[in-house]
This record gives structure tokens, sequence and C-alpha cells, in this order.
């Protein structure tokens, strides 16, 4: 067991924690952990099931005297967001999560935490485990590949959930309950280049854009992160004054999450080797100036690479490629006009590839209206178009519309203000949640979602303040309690 839980509580919530960061769970990877949770219903004596898409679901029976309390679906997702920093080894597909305890917050070293969900899988492992606790009929429902599509939401069959009250156990904000999320879809073009040999007395550089915060897209993409895709690719327009010629271009992870590592390989000309680098070291500058508040730790570097050879874009392929992403917007197109603070339509440039002639780059758009949804993926979708790209889009999921006078949320109001004198805050996220498609999938189910403090999930930055993580279970059980 990890040195960085010892003593923390709910002792029960983060030793299933640290069993879980051992477990390789990236998303489409989530087999060892669907057994894990098996195994766990079959050791604590409970019923449980898998459906074809992975998804998990155990069922615990009510405490004494309870078993006419209506149920209750405590919801959260087994993958996670595998990023790391580009100078850490890890394999993800073997390597457990190193947890690393830093003051008041419990974070990985080098690598995304996993805390989005790991936090829900433990808490309902916990709640597996211990027969102490009140309530009445529970569904613990595990689905998979909530990151990259919502996968295991999407193929949810009727009557796998029972339950007609869900508590969504992926916010990241405590003393807040989330009643509202935003629908998004994804929208990828991809340009077949036409290659031909690097120029004669070219040397190779390679130019890099690192230390970016990146993060959530749906949660800091108001904070002015750097996006370093965008970022690079202003420095490739640059190059092309000295003759630059790009070979390739790479960026970005996940479409969910701002890039903060992007790369790409020029050939300039070897007279103009010295005015290539006083140009990156000037964008450097001018990079850091304009983020100077928001990443301290932002570098725009080139390298050379002695004796490199290879293919380069045909000159229109290049431009098309270059153009179209310095047009792609990025960043909040929207905030609400009924919801404070509240993002209401956002889009983010998130990943690029170049493999053999193909270059493809991933973007994602979010908004809490349906309308403005179609709206930027329509303008997307024609940026790519008029830089000649064939453009894929994905039939995107759907938002959570609030229900003000929910029955569960009422409850868990009350609840809260019992427990701590003040009422929380009711808001909406501009993340996406699973809810939104649950609710599709069982119409007139009840839902709020709620969780403990994290900050930085889906990168390496990703942080559970500890001090939350016990009030978060004194609420939930206090909820489970109040539930009649």
């Amino acid at each position: 067991m990890s040195t960085a839980i010892e003593g923390l509580e709910p002792r029960l919530v983060w030793k299933h924690f640290a069993a879980l960061a051992r477990i390789p769970r990236c998303s489409k990877h989530e087999e060892a952990a669907s057994k894990f949770v098996l195994d766990a219903a079959r050791a604590s004596g409970l019923a449980a099931k898998q459906d074809s898409a992975g998804n998990v679901i155990v069922r615990k029976p009510a405490s004494p005297g309870r078993e006419r309390t209506p149920s209750v679906c405590l919801q959260g997702h087994l993958d996670m967001v595998c990023e790391k920093n580009s100078d850490t080894r890890h394999d993800f597909s073997k390597d457990p999560i190193e947890l690393v305890r830093k003051g008041s917050t419990l974070m990985a070293n080098g690598t995304t935490l996993g805390a989005d969900n790991g936090i829900a899988v433990a808490t309902n492992l916990a709640i597996m485990e211990d027969r102490s606790l009140q309530h009445g009929p529970l569904e613990l429902l595990f689905t998979v590949d909530e990151e990259t599509g919502l996968t295991g939401a999407h193929h949810l069959q009727p009557g796998f959930v029972e339950s007609r009250i869900l508590m969504n156990l992926d916010s990241e904000e405590e003393g807040a309950l989330y009643v509202g999320c935003a629908g998004g879809k994804d929208t990828t073009g991809t340009w077949i280049v036409a290659a031909e040999p690097a120029p004669a007395k070219t040397v190779a550089l390679e130019v890099r854009v690192a230390g970016l915060k990146g993060g959530h897209s749906g949660m800091e993409i108001h904070q002015g992160r750097g996006n370093a895709l965008k970022i690079l690719n202003r420095v490739l327009i640059a190059l092309e004054a000295v003759g630059a010629r790009l070979a390739r271009i790479d960026g970005g992870n996940k479409r969910n999450a701002i890039p903060r590592e992007a790369q790409a390989l020029v050939f300039v000309p070897a007279a103009k080797a010295d005015e290539a680098a006083q140009l990156v070291a000037a964008w450097h500058d001018t990079a850091r100036g304009e983020l100077a508040g928001v990443e301290p730790d932002l570098k725009v570097t080139a390298a050379a690479l002695k004796g490199k050879k290879g293919l380069v874009f045909a000159k229109k392929h290049q431009r098309a490629v270059t153009r179209t992403v310095a047009a792609l917007p990025h960043g909040v197109i929207k905030m609400s006009a009924d919801i404070p603070g509240l993002v209401e339509t956002s889009t983010n440039v998130a990943v690029v590839t170049t493999k053999g002639r193909k270059v493809s780059l991933a973007t994602s758009q979010r908004s809490s209206v349906q309308s403005e949804i179609e709206e930027i993926a329509f303008a997307v979708r024609t940026v790519f178009e008029l830089g000649g790209a064939e453009v894929v889009q994905g039939d995107g999921y759907p938002g959570w519309k609030p229900n003000m006078k929910s029955p569960i949320l009422r409850t868990a109001t009350d609840t809260y203000k019992q427990l701590y004198g003040r009422k929380p805050a009711v808001k909406a996220i501009h993340a996406g949640l699973e809810c939104g498609i649950i609710g599709e999938k069982y119409p007139g189910i009840d839902m709020v979602s709620f969780g403990p403090t994290l900050e930085g999930v889906h990168s390496p930055d990703e942080k559970i303040f500890i001090d939350t993580v016990p009030k978060f279970w004194e609420f939930l059980l206090a909820i489970l309690k109040n539930v009649k």
C-alpha cells in the first residue's frame, strides 16, 4: 500500500483508491479495473453483472429496516485520462500510478492521478465493503470509456439500471451540487499531403512548445491557458519567412484536454539556420509575454538534428495545414446569460498527428445549448473544408438540462445544510457528464452530481484536495440516510 495515503480518512476509500492506482485503466482498456470491481463484489457476497460494453453494476441490499426506501444508483466511470510529462518514464499499460502527497493534496509523479474518476470508483468499492452503513437498496454503476466518447453510457440498455434516483460522483468541487452539463461534438479534419524530398542544403530543426498547464477542455477552457498547437503553428508560419519546410507536426493527446505540448520537424536553408533560431527565440519571448500571468513554465525551443534527412510537405499542403490551424477558433465562444460565470459554448483545438502522408487534427465543441453545439461545430467544419481537409464529425452527446425542482436535489441541499449550516452552491458545468446520456436512456430518472475538490484533471498537474474527501464521504452517506 502506498505510504502517500497513510493515516488518511476515510480509510476504506483511500485503501481502494491506492489499489486502483496500481491497475491500468486508460480509456478503452478498463478490463483489469472491471475485473477488480467484479472480484470485490464477489468477495463481499454482492450480485454483480457486466454488459456487452464493459459497464459493471453491483447491487447491495438495503440495510435492516430500510428495505422499502427507494433504490439509489451511485455512478462513476472506470477509465482515466492517461497523460504524462515528456520527461517522465511511464508505461500506462503496466506501470502503477505513483502517488505523492504534497501538503494538503495528493498527486501523481509526473502523470495524471486518475482521481477523475477513481475517487468515485474507490467510494463505491468502500460502500460495497462497509456493512455498517445505513441506506436503502443501492446500485453501484461503473461505466467505461467516459473520457474518449462516453461509450459506456451510450451503450446502457433498458433495465440495466433499475433505480429512479442517480447520484453521479464525477464533479470536482466540494460544496457544489451540479444539476446540468454541456453536450458536445467532435470534429476532425484530415489532409493527405503530397511529399517531396527536403530541399538541398537544408538543416533539420525540431521546434517544440512545452511547459504548458493544459487541463480539462470543459473545466479550464475559460482560464486563458496556452494551447501548444496554436502557439507552435504561429512559430511555423513565422519560420516560412526563412524558407522553412514542414516535415511533420504532432501535439496534444486527448480531445477533451487542452494541449500542453507540441512539436514539429522543419527543414530550413543552412544559410538561414541562425536566423531561424533567432526567430524561435523571439517567439519564445512573445508567447511568454502574452501568457506571463498564466503559463510561467512555457518554453518554445528549436534543436538542430544533425544529418537528418527526409520528406517535406508540398508547399500548398503546408500552407493548407498551417492556415487552417491559424483560422480555427479555440477557447470560449460564449458565456451564459442565465448562469453567471458559466461557459455556454467553447471549442478546443486538441490533437494533431502526422502518420506517413496523413495529417489529422482533432477538435471538440461543447455547449449547454444544442443549437449552439451545431453552430460552432458547423463553423469548425467550414474552416476545415476551406482548408481542403476531409471532415468527419461524431454524433455527439446530449447536455443535461437542469431540473431545479428535483427531489434528490432538494434532499441533497437539505442534507448539506443540516451538516454544515449553509446551503451548497447549485451549479451547471461546462464539462460533459454522463448524466445527459443516462437521462436519455432512462427518461425521468432524478439526478444530481457532486464530488470532492480536484484540480488540473486530464494533466499531470491533477490533484485531489485531501481534506475534501472525508466531507464528501460524510455528505454522501448522510444523503443515503435521508432518502425516503
